[in-house]
């Protein structure tokens, strides 16, 4: 039997070098799966808010809204701050919102009939509008725009929290929150800043899917997706509410 022919010493030095072991490459994220897990998380929102208000009394209902709220205030700051967005934390992020959002429902429902179906509409009228202002190139996300309206999310929070020290001496706080024309004033500029946050998701999530981002990472625009609509529907609710006044 003959003895084949030994191999060169290039095929030596590239059988050495060669990794012994090659991991499999990772799936990229598509918009297809920033689609379904949006999906998921909102419809894990819907499904405990609407729980909240059928199984839940009205009385009881707002201070369970109170701890679910505070457990998902702590759960989103972890999230927005590690982005370490994963199913498990969305989905629960989102249940405990939709505690929440289900007894604030519930009471405006109550004081205003058909005000829930109006901020619900306004919301998706809300989230088209902005979908086809990013498609068409309508406004450009910069990075002066995106530090524009971050400084303008946090400057607004800030305003909200004096508003409810401010309130717990007096009833109408800084007049932030009153049917009054401030009161009118600053849900409008807070509506107009959660679609600008609707613009910024849709900008992240195409630069996400342009850079090959790792498939985990839709859970994360998901995520960020689902605190937009739901703030801008929070402010759809209390600005009906002062014109029904």
């Amino acid at each position: 039997m003959g003895q084949g022919h030994a191999p060169s010493p290039q095929l030596l030095h590239e059988m050495y070098n060669r990794p012994a072991y090659t991991p499999p490459a990772q799936r990229t994220m598509t918009y297809d799966d920033v689609v379904v897990k949006g999906f998921l998380a909102l419809g894990t929102l819907v499904l405990t808010g609407a729980l909240t208000w059928t199984l839940v009394p009205l009385p009881t209902a707002m201070a369970v809204a109170v701890v679910a709220f505070l457990l998902q205030l702590g759960l989103g700051l972890f999230i927005s701050f590690t982005q370490k967005a994963n199913a498990p934390l969305v989905l629960a992020f989102s249940a405990l919102y939709g505690v929440g959002i289900g007894a604030i429902s519930h009471f405006f429902e109550t004081l205003y009939h058909g005000i829930v179906l109006q901020a619900v509409i306004g919301t998706a009228l809300a989230f088209g509008g902005m979908l086809a202002v990013h498609s068409l190139r309508i406004i450009r996300v910069t990075p002066k725009l995106t530090r524009f309206v971050v400084a303008a999310g946090f400057a607004m929070l800030g305003l909200m929290l004096i508003n409810l020290v401010v309130a717990l001496f007096n009833d109408t706080g800084i007049g932030i929150r009153s049917d009054g024309p401030l009161g009118i004033a600053f849900s409008v500029v807070a509506i107009l800043l959660g679609c600008f946050f609707l613009l910024l998701d849709f900008d992240t999530i195409e630069q996400g899917v342009q850079a090959g981002a790792p498939e985990k990472f839709a859970w994360y625009c998901a995520f960020a997706l689902v605190l937009s609509l739901v703030w801008i529907y929070l402010e759809l609710l209390r600005l009906l509410s002062y014109f029904r006044e």
